[in-house]
Parts: C-alpha cells; structure tokens; sequence
C-alpha cells in the first residue's frame, strides 16, 4: 500500500510539473487565454497557451466510457444534460488515467484562476480605475476574508479624489476568487450594463476595479460615495467545470449594519450560464426594480 501511494505521488508531482513548464499553472509566462487547435483525432483536446509554445493535449472525456452500459442513450443524455464527470467508469478502484489528466488540467486552471491577476491591459482597455483592499496580496487575501471586505487607505483616498460622488449606481469590479472570470466576462457586460444604465436615464459613477476583494468591500465604497446603488461585478470560487463564473451583487445605500440578506444576487455568469451580454441588460432591469423599490435583497423579494 506504501508503495502504491508513492507512486501515485510521482505521477501527480510529474504531471503537475509537466503542466507548470507548459502554463497550465500560475507563474509562468504564458498567461494568454488558450486557443482551440483542431487535430484529426477526436481523443484529446489540444490547446496551445503562447505562441511558438508545444500544444498540450487534454483528454477529451465527453463519451461514455462504461463498458456495456444497459442504456448507452440514457448515459449519453444525461453527459448532455450536464458537465458532471459520469460515465467515465474506472481502473479497478482508480480513475482512468485519461480522466485524472482532464481532472488534473482543470484544478491547474482553477488554481490559476484564484493565483493569477487580472491583467493591466484589460482595465486599461476597459477603463477602469484600480485600488486595492487592505490585503497586501493573494496569500493575505484568502486567509483573511476581513481584509478583503474593506480597502487599503491608499484605496480610501484614491476612491475619495478619483471617483464621481453621489452616483445612482456605482459599479465595482472585483477580482475575488477568479481573475479568469473578469478576463472573461468584463469586455462584454461592463459595456453592455453601462449602455443599458444609460438608455434608462440612470447615472452611472466612476467604474472602479477592485484587487483582492470580497463581497462586502461594496459596502464601504458605497458609503464613501455615497451611492444609491453599488453593483459588485466578482469572480466566483472556480470548480473543476468551469474557473470563468462571475456574480452580480446588488445593494440599495449600504451601512454599517448591512447584512447579507440586504444583498439581491444574480451568478452564473459565463458563456456556459447566463451569457455576459445578456446578463447586463438584465442587470439593468433588476437595478430600475432596486432604485424604485428604493431596496434590495430579501426587502426587494417581498415588494
């Protein structure tokens, strides 16, 4: 028994080695978003991470792997239904060896999502201006949660000097536990909330994007401002299925006695869920719901 935990080790640690000097983990240089290479085989799916860089093939784990099923088609249906990994059966009490390289590909992706920053180019791109929480960096930030709920004082002046006051809605950019998720997502609903806010005669403030922050960071920006309304738009926890999900958290004039249930969400953002540009517009209605129930949350549902 000793002896196979061992070797199941050495393969892990070769693996995961394998996948850090070809980018699949955070830390190296090729940060760029993996582009689909077309191969005549149907066995694996091949992604390159940079150029001049070897393609990586992962393996493709969409067909039913149980030998003799007694209903191929109710597997087959149920694989199309939904991303859970069934069907793929296994080598004695073990995975396959194909499906623990997928499942190994996508916690490094994962992995990334949470390590990795949301690049300089794209809030230049989008405009936004940058500050930070008082967690100094990634490790800080995911032990402690606190820190992440309130922004650094260098954050507090430049929201004070930078940021329009008084908005009707103040929109929030925040990292949180998926950088891949603003990467992602942000080029197509910021624009597509912002238009939408627009058309409907809503003032929208200075866009801000957020590093290393909770939820509850939306609160004191709120107060700062002075906001009417301060949407979050933040990366949710990555899974094994997809590291680009992004939620919208919604609240009507934060205090310091705001609780969780005064929050109105919306999550699952992503091209897998509720696509981002539609997902503004819909935002856009739910925001005109908020500012004439003058509520949100729990206070909003029973309006």
């Amino acid at each position: 028994m000793a002896a196979d935990n061992q070797m199941e080790k050495l393969i892990i640690e070769n693996v995961m080695k394998e996948l850090a000097k070809r980018g699949m983990l955070g830390g190296g240089e090729a940060k760029q978003t993996p582009e689909k290479v077309k191969t005549e085989s149907g066995d694996c799916q091949v992604t390159v991470s940079g150029k001049g860089e070897e393609p990586i093939c992962v393996p493709d784990i969409s067909g039913c792997w149980v030998p003799d099923p007694v209903n191929y088609d109710a597997v087959m249906a149920m694989k199309e239904s939904t991303p859970a990994r069934i069907g793929l059966y296994r080598a004695g009490a073990r995975p396959k060896t194909d499906s623990f390289l997928k499942f190994l590909a996508d916690h490094a992706q994962a992995m990334d999502a949470v390590f990795l920053d949301v690049s300089e180019e794209l809030l230049e791109k989008m405009g936004l201006l940058a500050v930070q929480t008082a967690a100094k960096d990634k490790d800080e930030f995911l032990k402690r949660p606190d820190l992440g709920r309130e922004l650094s004082e260098e954050g507090k002046k430049l929201v004070l000097e930078k940021c329009q006051k008084n908005p009707q809605v103040q929109i929030l950019v925040v990292d949180g536990l998926s950088s891949s998720a603003i990467e992602a997502n942000i080029p197509d609903i910021l624009p597509a909330l912002m238009q939408g806010l627009n058309s409907a005669g809503i003032k929208a403030g200075t866009p801000l994007f957020i590093k290393n922050g909770r939820v509850g960071v939306q609160d004191e920006v709120g107060m700062l401002l002075e906001a009417e309304v301060v949407i979050s738009l933040i990366g949710e926890r990555p899974g094994l299925v997809t590291a680009n999900s992004m939620s919208a958290y919604m609240i009507y004039k934060p205090t310091e006695n705001t609780v969780e249930a005064d929050r109105t969400m919306i999550s699952n953002i992503h091209k897998g869920g509720t696509p981002p540009a539609e997902a503004g517009a819909l935002l856009v209605d739910i925001i005109k719901q908020i500012l004439a129930a003058k509520c949100s949350g729990m206070k909003l549902n029973l309006q």
